[in-house]
């Protein structure tokens, strides 16, 4: 029953994207993915450790999003809290 709910959510959610003209396709997803994580991450003699690589996709999508900034006010404030 859980599933049947969550499937029509989905699909409510997925055509209130389309009318506001959002893209739904998989491919977009896909193809920014490469393009974000893969040109990176994936050079040649790279090796990366879970912790590291999402350290750099971390700021790697906040610089090409325009949010770069808003990554380190978040970072530092984070910090704070924790001291």
């Amino acid at each position: 029953m859980y599933s049947i709910h969550l499937e029509k959510s989905t699909a409510h959610a997925v055509s209130q994207f389309e009318k506001q003209g959002f893209c739904t396709s998989t491919g977009v997803v896909e193809s920014g993915c490469k393009i974000v994580v893969g040109t990176r991450l994936k050079r040649a003699g790279m090796h990366w450790t879970v912790k590291g690589a999402n350290a750099i996709i971390a700021l790697r999508c906040s610089k090409l999003s325009g949010r770069f900034q808003d990554f380190w006010e978040r970072r530092s404030e984070r910090k704070q809290v924790a001291a």
